[in-house]
């Protein structure tokens, strides 16, 4: 067999395997978040949020961009691993010494005492992740997410159970620091465990010098990313409240679950795309179906969630968590083109030098500023709206660069989403009229009759009307089992 048969092989059982790990992962934890949250109270969620954001930004500064660079490098040397690996331990240790310091000023300026306690013990997460990043970017240059996908479910297996346990026992906020924190740790050391790669003596002279260009346009990039994906939230904690943060974060926590299958298409293709940057025609088409699977998989999800949304929180969460609703919907909405901007994003990663993508980040950033300071003081459901909108101007300012380094089209991206926009929308209405026939219905009755309704209508419908993105599907699993055989 070919080499680039066996490169397509691999990124297919790549892919099946990483939706499949995403797929049970999404359900696991969707049910783990249900049975904590009808057991802690929305203000704590909003604490655990704030601190979220701080852990968010850590990592992003502990990484700095180079392990996206080793992935990308051709050839990178035992010198280059060991240095990004001491750069990573020496970075995440000095700034989780910092921001535990920091903590009890944060806590006094939400007014959330709570805050200092439990964030000595959440910010762990930093070393913790840190320990494990060479050994997951190894493994991802080396294709084997099966291995990465089965760690990553048995994490959030273990989290769960932990979570679940501390929140049955009353133990409130702790469980989601229980939670976040088990969860990092099992999969660092299921890492160590199963990557050969251990840190040993070699030469490391010039090697961070020498990918620090790619790696800190990237990082400045992601830090800047991280803020505007965040910020909204130290607002709404401030201005508003606790428990508006918690509905809020919630809801994020509940539509992040299922578009989290849609980055297991973006992590499985970014090492293989950088592999085939060079082959013009095999890299346009192969960013092409990945943008149509992306849509295939993400359009009827989150239709159907904004179509069940209040049988779903009436059914499965108790009353303090109902306001959210709304919230939900409608981030649901953004989430549309998130996925799809993120594909854009690994193509400019793949082929552009970085300041492209620095400027690009500038540009949104100033356009998400403006929303911002115009819904953020007018309510949190405008905040809502503002991140929506923001998202869908993300996913045009990352595609129409994209362009620029393939021979790809943007009609023939349209030509290639259409269809499955226009089966999603059918599928959405089948749905309501349903929901409306059978209002009398018991709330899980009819949860059960939307979602069966509208499985079957977009299943038949691209059976019926032969959707490439369906034919794609078929011929990925084929390629995935007939990698298993090999």
């Amino acid at each position: 067999m070919s080499e680039q048969g066996k490169l397509t092989k691999r990124v297919a059982s790549g892919v099946a395997w990483s939706i499949a790990e995403k797929a049970g992962s999404a359900v696991l934890q969707a049910v783990v978040s249900i049975v904590v949250a009808n057991r802690i109270m929305p203000m704590d969620m909003g604490i655990i949020a704030v601190l979220a954001v701080f852990v968010a930004l850590a990592q992003v500064v502990v990484d700095s961009g180079f392990s996206q660079t080793l992935i990308r490098k051709a050839a990178p040397t035992e010198g280059d691993y060991l240095a990004v690996f001491r750069f990573n331990i020496v970075t995440s240790t000095l700034l989780y010494l910092l921001l535990t310091a920091i903590a009890p000023y944060v806590a006094d300026y939400y007014g959330w005492p709570v805050l200092a306690e439990v964030a000595p013990v959440m910010l762990l997460m930093l070393p913790l992740n840190a320990i494990g990043v060479i050994q997951n970017t190894r493994m991802i240059r080396e294709l084997r997410f099966a291995e990465l996908s089965t760690m990553t479910f048995l994490s959030i297996l273990i989290s769960g159970a932990i979570a679940v346990a501390m929140a049955v026992a009353g133990l409130g906020i702790w469980a989601l620091v229980g939670q976040r924190v088990s969860a990092i740790a099992s999969k660092s050391a299921m890492l160590w465990w199963r990557s050969e790669w251990r840190p040993r003596r070699a030469d490391t002279k010039g090697a961070l010098g020498e990918m620090a260009p790619f790696s800190l346009r990237l990082m400045l990039t992601e830090i800047i990313t991280s803020i505007y994906n965040n910020i909204s939230q130290l607002f709404i904690g401030k201005i508003y409240s606790g428990d508006a943060l918690g509905h809020f974060n919630q809801a994020q926590k509940l539509v992040y679950m299922p578009y989290s299958v849609s980055q297991s298409i973006q992590s499985v293709t970014f090492p293989a795309l950088a592999r085939i940057k060079d082959e013009e025609q095999k890299f346009a088409e192969s960013y092409r179906m990945v943008i149509m699977l992306t849509a295939a998989i993400m359009f009827p999800v989150m239709a159907g969630l904004i179509a069940t949304a209040e049988d779903f929180y009436h059914l499965l969460l108790k009353p303090d968590w109902h306001p959210a609703i709304p919230y939900f919907r409608v981030l649901c909405v953004g989430s549309l083109f998130t996925p799809l901007s993120l594909v854009c994003y690994n193509i400019l990663k793949v082929k552009s030098d970085g300041a492209t993508i620095l400027r690009l980040e500038i540009a949104k950033r100033i356009i998400w500023t403006i929303i911002l300071v115009v819904t953020i003081p007018h309510s949190v459901m405008a905040v809502a709206w503002g991140l929506g909108i923001a998202a869908a101007c993300e996913m045009l300012l990352n595609m129409i660069p994209s362009l620029r380094y393939t021979t790809l089209t943007l009609w023939r991206i349209i030509r290639s989403i259409v269809p499955i926009a226009l089966l999603t929308a059918a599928m959405y209405g089948t749905v309501m009229l349903v929901g409306e026939y059978a209002a009398q219905w018991s709330t899980g009755a009819r949860l059960a009759i939307k979602i069966f309704v509208g499985v079957a209508t977009y299943g038949i419908g691209g059976l019926i009307f032969r959707l490439e993105s369906f034919r794609t599907a078929i011929d990925v699993a084929k390629r995935s089992l007939s990698g298993r055989k090999d």
